[in-house]
């Protein structure tokens, strides 16, 4: 055979192996080969499909000159010895291994097309292999008006006359509200949860989401100056927190009032807001923070650096609570504590009805393996194909 043919049969047969290689991605992920990233060429100038063909093209010339410098190539190398006739040679027997002798330059070249396709580092994207989860939509509505700077005492936790000094300590009702809600973010894993809070008018903090990091950050930024609290517009608030749930697909979903306040702003009345609701078969649960006494309120400090209270009063409106929650099937709580806020919480969980949704969740699988394998079969199959059926002598 001469130089050209014995090339040519040798290109053919790195095609062959490299086609065997490929069997365990194909068989691995099928057509899903065709949509994978590249993480080596993700910050390159040119489209990734000209990059990655670029590259491929530049690793099968490179092995593809191996295998030439190990075959055809290599007779130039070869140590020649001048006979007067080769007719003897002819005559005698020949072996299958004589056939066999370019066998290892195949391999060669086809590991190392294998070894470039495992160095792009190629990539799929998980869409959460459609995991089905258990779970609710629920979109808390949180009062961030004025009057959530009140002290929110209970009875067992308000502290004795001689130990004042301490009050330096006590939470407002925000702060005891976002404790709560954070906890409560911890808790549900498997529910969609959003915020929305208001004053004046009413604001989305973040939508129904199985984010529960993010949502946990968003809520321990909140402040009673972040938005206009000279208001309580409970109407736009409901109203609000029903819209982010309108298209949800769940069966399940609920808004969680957390208010301290009459409805006294915006610009959608509750009855309508609780209509609103009822018709997308929203839950409204009320939590009506305090019982409308006088409450602490502070108001600075002191010569000495204490804090200063002053008693205030800050009118409640518990029948409209209970109007909003019955007219959607929820149900209407008081909270005066934190234990009682809790408690609130998790007894609106034990009426919500479970629902199944699927939770896409985007992750990136690293693929490399898939190529690197075969690679290091072909490369062991060389080895013993040299020692064991190609060896030269001397």
């Amino acid at each position: 055979m001469n130089g050209g043919a014995r090339f040519v049969a040798a290109v053919a047969g790195t095609l062959s192996f490299l086609a065997l290689g490929l069997v365990y991605p194909v068989a691995r992920r099928g057509a899903g080969l065709l949509g994978l990233k590249w993480q080596l060429f993700a910050k390159s100038p040119f489209p990734q499909w000209f990059t990655v063909g670029f590259s491929c093209s530049v690793a099968i010339v490179i092995a593809l000159a191996m295998v030439y410098a190990m075959t055809a190539g290599s007779e130039k190398n070869v140590p020649r010895l001048l006979v007067s006739s080769v007719a003897s040679f002819s005559l005698g027997p020949r072996g299958f291994r004589a056939r066999l002798r370019d066998v290892p330059a195949m391999l060669r070249g086809a590991a190392v097309v294998l070894f470039a396709i495992a160095m792009a580092r190629p990539q799929d994207v998980l869409r959460g292999e459609n995991a089905e989860e258990r779970g609710i939509d629920i979109v808390i509505v949180l009062d961030l008006s004025g009057s959530m700077r009140a002290l929110m005492d209970g009875p067992e936790e308000k502290p004795a006359p001689q130990a004042r000094p301490a009050q330096g300590r006590r939470l407002t009702r925000l702060a005891t509200a976002k404790e709560v809600i954070l906890d409560f973010v911890a808790r549900r894993k498997n529910d969609r949860i959003g915020v929305v809070v208001f004053g004046r008018a009413a604001y989305i903090l973040s939508p129904p989401t199985l984010d529960k990091a993010l949502l946990s950050a968003l809520v321990e930024k909140m402040e009673l100056d972040l938005i206009d609290g000279n208001g309580t517009a409970i109407g736009d608030a409901v109203g609000t927190g029903v819209a982010r749930l309108r298209r949800s697909n769940a069966r399940s979903k609920a808004v969680i009032l957390l208010t301290d306040g009459d409805s006294n702003a915006g610009s959608i009345a509750p009855e309508y807001a609780t209509h609103l609701a009822e018709k997308q078969s929203v839950k409204v649960f009320t939590v009506q923070i305090g019982n409308g006494d006088d409450v602490d309120v502070q108001d600075g400090t002191d010569i000495f650096g204490q804090p200063h209270f002053v008693r205030a009063h800050f009118p409640v409106n518990p029948a409209l609570l209970r109007k909003i929650a019955d007219g959607t099937g929820g149900e209407s709580f008081v909270a005066t504590d934190k234990r009682g806020l809790e408690e609130s919480m998790h007894r609106i969980l034990d009426r919500l009805e479970k629902t199944r949704f699927e939770s896409q969740v985007a992750t990136m699988e690293d693929l490399f393996p898939m190529f690197l394998v075969p690679g290091f079969v072909l490369l062991a199959l060389e080895a013993l194909v040299r020692v064991l059926v190609v060896r030269r002598f001397p």
